[in-house]
C-alpha cells in the first residue's frame, strides 16, 4: 500500500522537465519535496493528478499497486489522490459548504447530511475558520491564510488516501502556519500519506516529515532525514546545483 512514482519523466509542451522520478509514500507517512523556483517541484503535482498539459513521456504511477498515469483527474481523485493548489480559483455563488457537499457525494456517493455538517463544524474549529466562512462563496473574499487554511478543510473533509500539498505553507504567518500545521497532522493520524512541495523548512518543524527530497532541474539529488532541511537553510539551493 503506497503511491509509488517510477522513473518519472515529464514534458511540457515538448520541453523535458522531470528527468525520471522516483518516490514512494506510504500511508501515514509524510515527506517533503524541496527546491528553488523552477525545479519541477509544481510540475510533478499536476503531473500526478493528471493535469493534461504536463505529459507523462516515461515512467509509472501507482496508487495502492493500481496503475495510474492513463486515468484521467476525476478518476485519480475517486482512487484517493488529492492536489492543494498553489493558487486556488474563486467560484462565485457557489458556498464553501455546497462545494465541499458536492465534492464528497461525487467522490463516495450519498453521505449523510448531520454527519457531514457535524464534520464541518468539527474540522472548521481545529483550523479556526470563521463562524460564517461555509456560507461564502468558495476562496471569494477570503485572506490568503483562510485559502490555505480552507485547502486543509478539503483535506481532513474528503479523506484521501493520499495527498499532495504544492506550497501550502506560502505567504502564511506564524500563527496560521501552526493552525494549517495542526490539519495536516490530523490527517496524517487519519492514515493520509502526505507530500508537502516546498521552498522553505519553516513548516517542516511542525511536522517532522519521515524524508525530506531535494529537487534540482528536474532531479531528486538528495534524499534523508529533517537534517537535511537544516543544512539546505545553511547552504540555500545554489551550492546543491553545482
Amino acid at each position: 500500500m503506497s503511491l509509488r512514482i517510477l522513473n518519472l519523466k515529464v514534458k511540457v509542451e515538448q520541453k523535458l522537465i522531470l528527468s525520471g522520478i522516483n518516490l514512494e509514500i506510504k500511508p501515514g507517512e509524510i515527506q517533503a519535496l524541496m527546491g528553488p523556483n523552477g525545479s519541477g517541484k509544481s510540475t510533478l503535482a499536476c503531473a500526478l493528478m493528471g493535469h493534461p498539459h504536463y505529459h507523462i513521456s516515461q515512467g509509472r504511477i501507482f496508487l495502492d499497486s493500481r496503475s495510474i498515469e492513463k486515468l484521467p483527474s476525476e478518476q485519480r481523485a475517486k482512487l484517493g489522490l488529492f492536489l492543494s493548489f498553489q493558487h486556488s480559483v474563486g467560484i462565485s455563488g457557489v458556498s464553501v459548504r455546497n462545494f465541499l457537499r458536492a465534492s464528497l457525494k461525487a467522490l463516495k456517493g450519498e453521505i449523510d447530511l448531520q454527519k457531514f455538517l457535524n464534520d464541518l463544524d468539527q474540522e472548521a474549529k481545529l483550523l479556526k475558520m470563521p463562524l460564517d466562512f461555509a456560507k461564502r462563496s468558495l476562496n471569494e473574499g477570503f485572506s490568503g491564510g483562510e485559502i490555505k487554511r480552507l485547502e486543509i478543510l478539503q483535506l481532513l473533509m474528503l479523506k484521501p488516501r493520499y495527498a499532495i500539498l504544492d506550497e501550502i505553507d506560502s505567504g502564511l504567518d506564524i500563527d496560521a502556519l501552526r493552525i494549517v500545521s495542526r490539519g495536516i497532522l490530523r490527517a496524517q493520524k487519519l492514515g493520509v500519506g502526505v507530500l508537502i512541495i516546498t521552498h522553505y523548512s519553516r513548516i517542516l518543524k511542525y511536522l517532522q516529515p519521515d524524508k525530506i527530497h531535494v529537487l534540482i532541474q528536474g532531479k531528486i539529488i538528495k534524499s534523508g532525514g529533517k537534517d537535511l532541511a537544516k543544512k539546505l537553510e545553511k547552504t540555500g539551493y545554489e551550492a546543491w546545483a553545482k
